[in-house]
């Protein structure tokens, strides 16, 4: 199985039952949010979401591969919020996954197509 196809089968089951071997040990992330080094430190941040929030899925729009060392994805997050109304998230993005000279994802870099505030508003019903 290609790496492509193992990210739409994770994808399509985020965040349960991700495939972290894919992985450099010491892969740097980076979102919005979040900028840490490390496989670990990425799985905890996966168990976060998968325990506070709800009703997670990920709709994987588009996943490329335009060089040897680089995967693109297009995709949107949909949860609700761990709050007493549960209001709907949806956050689109894209990624940038780069590998390494062994095929394992060095660098994961999220971009969103709105901003922090927006997705506050959408917590707050607005």
């Amino acid at each position: 199985m290609t790496i492509i196809d193992q990210l739409k089968q994770d994808y399509a089951r985020f965040p349960q039952h991700q495939t972290y071997s894919l992985y450099a040990e010491d892969v740097q992330f980076k979102d919005p949010l979040n900028q840490f080094q490390g496989v670990d430190r990425y799985r905890r941040m996966i168990d976060f979401l998968a325990r506070f929030f709800k009703h997670i899925h990920m709709d994987l729009h588009a996943i490329e591969q335009p060089s040897p060392a680089l995967i693109t994805t297009r995709w949107t997050l949909h949860m609700n919020a761990p709050l007493p109304w549960a209001p709907r998230l949806s956050i689109t993005g894209r990624s940038e996954l780069k590998l390494n000279e062994k095929g394992l994802i060095s660098s994961h870099l999220d971009n969103w197509n709105c901003s922090r505030f927006s997705v506050l508003m959408q917590v707050l019903g607005r």
